[in-house]
Order: structure tokens, then C-alpha cells, then sequence
């Protein structure tokens, strides 16, 4: 058994907001929670009941009241709460006074951070709604954004959801083809954008992707120009945001159903566009509440720093955090200028969690900078890490050089439910390498290639019963094809996730990285589609193949395959040029680890790109195990990859 680095007092155990939910409950179904395994057992027994419990808990302002908690129909075709009307947006301002902080702003480079309070947010959002229902945008319209991690994202997602629209976003780090792949999917009215971002120490231009995204999102009928790091007019025929607040207007908020988008945040596929999961108002309200409350632990007058970027899902999920009367620390910048510089963050601002992806952690680490010799992180009582799992060096260095008594919460989940399938909880102790164990209301288990359920052995991850934060529907996928194939091809009515997981005896997990071919760099996925979509047009490249592996100690390996066009070899210009591409045209994330020559590319008999068996083949899964031949167009060029795969291993 692994070793305990840390266990809880009874103490703290006592004051919590788990067990404080945990007494109410052992009152309400009259027999004792003693603990979160009972509570785990209880809520998968009887899911309906549970989630009942979060409503009736956490007050959920329904404006209609429901008519059943779930209909009986199989996943993904489940709904939740019919007949249920609410407003995600008006849980998350409805607590706090006027003059609480509701968000704290910070940028790279050490300027002052500014507060922004509960009032001022709910007179923001407030008039920044008016304006997009003067705009003429409805219920259901498409509000976009281009925009760094800064409160002007928070104000407008929150505006669009008051007004019943759906809200996406990316993050500015994504070049022009990425963004257009995503926003043109959705057909916007409204597009918010900032022309750059901090990043490094310096200030990043990115007037080009603007202009671009103005250019190729025919649908965009009004554009919303945010003050950015230029000093720059606010560029023609575009509206200042400082007009979108100038207007005070009463509160109002669309009384949606409870399935209604709110927002589409986007996965790629192996191959076609970039998938669009549509999360729903009412989904997202129930699994904010429980996850910020319940296992986050957040209470009025607390502060949640998140390390993301707004196109990653925990921006999204962090501002549960709102939905509890605690406030959320935005930060706009490098984790790593200079050195260290989350963790100063997390001090000057008093975060009580902080919430970031392991990469992070790792490479602070890596840094030999020692956060509690030189700031106060006093207030620091949870360390949330999320994105690939924390190797067991990562615990020992939180341990040693940012707090001794805190919880480690290292959490995996998706964007796909934008919330967690396994975590830590108040009652865990905490081990190197291993997650505390299952949340609430999540009936996951680890089945075998044959579909059986295994203990202490390596199974992929499925989910046996819905979550209501399941994506309500893919975008343009009406009869729910790619949602099906996507997540219940393997096993029909079960939930397939994608990754390699452990559940071990004594109740934790440990995940292994992804069994399918998504890739995921620094704690943010990247689609192969996207590669493609850059190499595909090179006229020196015939064709290519990318594929990411994770390695011991929390490494990774992102390889690109080339096979090289008709008269062209792939040599250190050739490498250049396809580094500059990717690096301009998508993100600096998605320059490889290292870039092969190949000499073919194998697929299905149905055209297909192999990156999954080649993906095992690199894990290192003997070529028989890794794909069926037959299946295959190209043996011998797989039979290469087996080869080349080994000799690498060795």
C-alpha cells in the first residue's frame, strides 16, 4: 500500500463544509453518513436522490418547479429535472453582499491587483445584458469571444447566459485556423475580442487573428472590442466594451429550461472538426454547487485562485466558486514569469485553493524556487491539481516547499462533464500518486477489454449512470451519431471515457493517461484534426501522423510522423518551416517533442489514420496486441512504427 504523506484531523474533518453537508443529509434520510465512502455508496444506490439532496441543500432556485428527476431513457438520450426552469448566471450572483469581492484581478509582471465587488459584477453583467438584448440577441443566439483570462470574460459569459444565449470562448493563444474551426461551427451574432495578452514578459500582438476572425465569421453581426495590452482605437465598425456597461439596467435573467445550452466548450476527435459539447443551465448549476461546495470546499469570504486559460474547461468550472459567495482570482500571464510567480499570486491575493494543472507544479519544481521561504501562504489549505496526474515527486515538493498541512487534491475529470469523476474529500488522506477516490454521484468504474469490472488492475474509465453535467448534445449532431460514437461506441449505454485508470482496494485511483488518441500537453488537450488542418496543406509533406504518450514522472512525449513529398526530405529546414507553422497557426503547445521521418502512414480500410495502435505501440504494447492487420491497409508500414517504437523504448 502506498505510503500516507497526510491525513486529515478530526478537527478539521468537524469543521468542513462536507461534513456540515453530511449532518443535514444524516437528518433528512434519518440513518448516519459517517463518513464519504457512506456518502459515495448512498449516492450511487440512489443517484435520483442524491441530486435531489444538492437542489434542496443549495436552495436551487427553480422558477418551475420539475417534474421528474430523470427520465429513463439511456445515456446519452437522459434528461434531467423536465419541466424545471432556472437561470445558471443568476445562481452564480445571487450570494454575497453588495460590497464582497466577487472577482480578483491580476496581471503578469507584479502590477496591483484590482477587486472587483459582488455589487459591481451584478452592475456589470446587469448592463452588459441590456446591451446584448438591444443588440437583439435571444435566447439561444451565439455570443463568442476571443479573450485572455480577464474579468471582461467572466462579465460577458455571465451576460449571455442572463439572456439565455451560448457562450464559447477561446483563448488568444490559439491562432487564427484554430479559432475558426471552433466559433464558425457555432454561427455567432456577437464576438467579444482583445487584440493580445501577456505572456513571458512580453505583450503579445494579436490584431491579425482579430482581423481574421472578423473576416471568415460571416454570421458575427456585432463586434466588441475589450481594451487590450496596445493603445490602440477601438478598430472600425467595432463597439468599445466600455459601451456595454455604460447603460445600468435591472437585474433580469432568462428563466430557461433546465437542458438549455449555456455554453459549448470544444474536444477534438481524431479526425473531422473540433467537437462541440453543449453543457446545459441546470447541469452545470447542480454539478457547480457540489463541487465547489462539497469537495472544493468553499465558503463565503473564501478565494479560489485557478491557474487557466480561457480555453480550458477548469476557467469554467472555477466560477462554481461564485455560486458559494467566494470569490475567484484572475490571473493574465506565464505561470513561470518569473519563477514561481503562481505562487506569489496565491499569497498576495489569500487564495484558501488554489486550483492548477500538475505541469505547472512540476515545472515550478524544476525552477528551485522554495514558495514558503518567500511568501505567506498562511491562508493555503487545499492544493487542487488537475490535467494529467501528479507524479509522486510533485507531492513531496508542495510538502516540502509550498505548505506541510494541506490537502492535496490531485482531480481528474473532463472537459467533456466540465467537473470530476474522481478526487480527494475531506476524509482521505492523501499518497503519493494516487487520487482520493470517486465524487458523489458518479458511478465510475474500471472494466477490462471485455467489459468486466477489475480492482487493482489497469481498465479503462466508464461511468455507469448519468451525470447532469453530461453535454445535453454535440453541436450539429441532432441525432445524437457523434455523441453516441464518441463516448458509447465500446459499450452501448455506458460512458467511456478514454483514459487508463486504477481503482485500488483501499479506494483510490490512479490514472494513466488517455487510451484513445486525444493528446494532452500541459494539462490542455490538443486534436490531432488540428495538425492536420496546418501539415495537410504543406506541399512538402504527402502526409503525417501525430501522436502524444505519457511517460514516467509526469513526462511527455508529443511525436510528429512526416512522410515527405515527392522530391522534398525532411531535414532542418523542413523542420523549421513545420515549427514556425504549427507554432503561428495554432499554439507554441502544439510544437512536437520531436518530428520523424516516416515512410508511410497506415490506416483503416475505411481511411482512417492509426493513431490509436500507434499510440499503444509507443506505451509499448507488442504490435499484436496493438491492432489487427487485417484491418489494416498497410502492414508493413505499422510493422515500421512496432520497429521504431522499440528501438526508442530501447
Amino acid at each position: 500500500m502506498t505510503d500516507v504523506l497526510w491525513s486529515p484531523s478530526a478537527e478539521r474533518i468537524e469543521q468542513s463544509a462536507l461534513r456540515a453537508y453530511l449532518d443535514w443529509l444524516a437528518e433528512r434520510e434519518g440513518r448516519p453518513f459517517d463518513d464519504h465512502d457512506a456518502l459515495h455508496t448512498w449516492s450511487v444506490a440512489d443517484v435520483d436522490r442524491f441530486w435531489r439532496s444538492v437542489v434542496d441543500y443549495y436552495d436551487v432556485a427553480f422558477s418551475t418547479p420539475w417534474e421528474q428527476v430523470r427520465t429513463a431513457d439511456d445515456m446519452p438520450h437522459t434528461r434531467w429535472f423536465t419541466g424545471a426552469r432556472l437561470n445558471w448566471a443568476e445562481h452564480a450572483l445571487r450570494r454575497g453582499a453588495d460590497d464582497d469581492p466577487a472577482l480578483v484581478c491580476v496581471q503578469e509582471g507584479g502590477a496591483p491587483a484590482r477587486e472587483i465587488t459582488r455589487g459591481g459584477l451584478r452592475r456589470s453583467v446587469a448592463a452588459a445584458a441590456g446591451w446584448l438584448r438591444r443588440a437583439g440577441v435571444r435566447p439561444g443566439d451565439r455570443v463568442c469571444a476571443y479573450l485572455p483570462n480577464t474579468e471582461h470574460a467572466v462579465i460577458g459569459l455571465l451576460a449571455a447566459a442572463a439572456v439565455g444565449a451560448v457562450w464559447s470562448c477561446c483563448s488568444p493563444d490559439f491562432g487564427a485556423e484554430g479559432t475558426i474551426g471552433r466559433l464558425a461551427q457555432l454561427e455567432p451574432t456577437v464576438l467579444v475580442v482583445a487584440d493580445g495578452y501577456h505572456w513571458n514578459g512580453h505583450e503579445v500582438d494579436r490584431a491579425d487573428v482579430v482581423a481574421r476572425l472578423r473576416a471568415e465569421l460571416p454570421t458575427v453581426r456585432h463586434v466588441v472590442a475589450v481594451p487590450s495590452v496596445f493603445d490602440r482605437p477601438v478598430p472600425e465598425g467595432a463597439t468599445p466594451w466600455a459601451e456595454l456597461l455604460a447603460v445600468d439596467a435591472e437585474p433580469e435573467f432568462a428563466q430557461v429550461e433546465f437542458s438549455h445550452p449555456l455554453w459549448v466548450l470544444f474536444t477534438s476527435g481524431t479526425t473531422g472538426l473540433p467537437k462541440g459539447l453543449v453543457h446545459g443551465h441546470g447541469g452545470i448549476t447542480l454539478e457547480g454547487l457540489k463541487w465547489s461546495g462539497l469537495y472544493c470546499g468553499l465558503r463565503p469570504g473564501e478565494r479560489m485562485f485557478t491557474y487557466t486559460s480561457t480555453g480550458w474547461a477548469l476557467w469554467n468550472m472555477q466560477l462554481g466558486a461564485l455560486t458559494q459567495g467566494a470569490s475567484i482570482v484572475l490571473y493574465e500571464g506565464s505561470p513561470g514569469h518569473p519563477p514561481g510567480a503562481v505562487w506569489e499570486v496565491a499569497a498576495r491575493t489569500g487564495a484558501d485553493v488554489v486550483l492548477m494543472g500538475a505541469a505547472v507544479v512540476t515545472a515550478t519544481a524544476n525552477t528551485g524556487v522554495s514558495p514558503r521561504t518567500e511568501h505567506d501562504l498562511s491562508r493555503l489549505r487545499h492544493v487542487m491539481v488537475s490535467g494529467s496526474a501528479l507524479p509522486p515527486a510533485g507531492y513531496d515538493w508542495l510538502y516540502s516547499h509550498v505548505r506541510s498541512d494541506m490537502r492535496i487534491d490531485s482531480t481528474s475529470g473532463g472537459t467533456d462533464v466540465s467537473g470530476s469523476f474522481v478526487g480527494a474529500n475531506e476524509y482521505s488522506p492523501v499518497r503519493a500518486g494516487r487520487i482520493g477516490g470517486r465524487l458523489a454521484g458518479v458511478d465510475c468504474a474500471a472494466w477490462d477489454d471485455d467489459g468486466n469490472p477489475v480492482v487493482d488492475e489497469v481498465g479503462d474509465l466508464v461511468v455507469l449512470q448519468p451525470m447532469p453535467s453530461m453535454p445535453v448534445h454535440l453541436w450539429n449532431d441532432p441525432d445524437a451519431e457523434r455523441y453516441t460514437d464518441s463516448y458509447f461506441d465500446t459499450w452501448p449505454g455506458v460512458w467511456r471515457h478514454g483514459d487508463w485508470v486504477t481503482l485500488h482496494t483501499d479506494g483510490s485511483v490512479a490514472i494513466h493517461g488517455r487510451s484513445d488518441s486525444t493528446l494532452n500537453r500541459q494539462g490542455v488537450r490538443l486534436g490531432s484534426g488540428d495538425f492536420y488542418d496546418v501539415l495537410d496543406t504543406m506541399e512538402e509533406i504527402d502526409e503525417a501522423l501525430v501522436v502524444g504518450v505519457d511517460l514516467p514522472d509526469d513526462e511527455y512525449w508529443l511525436g510528429l510522423f512526416v512522410v515527405p513529398a515527392q522530391g522534398h526530405t525532411l531535414d532542418d529546414d523542413l523542420r523549421a518551416t513545420i515549427v514556425s507553422a504549427l507554432r503561428s497557426r495554432l499554439t507554441p503547445r502544439h510544437v512536437p517533442d520531436e518530428i520523424v521521418e516516416a515512410p508511410a502512414v497506415p490506416h483503416t480500410l475505411s481511411g482512417k489514420r492509426l493513431e490509436v495502435p500507434i499510440k499503444k505501440l509507443m506505451a509499448g504494447r507488442p504490435l499484436e496486441r496493438a491492432a489487427n492487420l487485417a484491418s489494416v491497409d498497410d502492414p508493413d508500414a505499422l510493422r515500421w512504427y512496432a520497429r521504431f517504437a522499440a528501438d526508442r523504448r530501447a
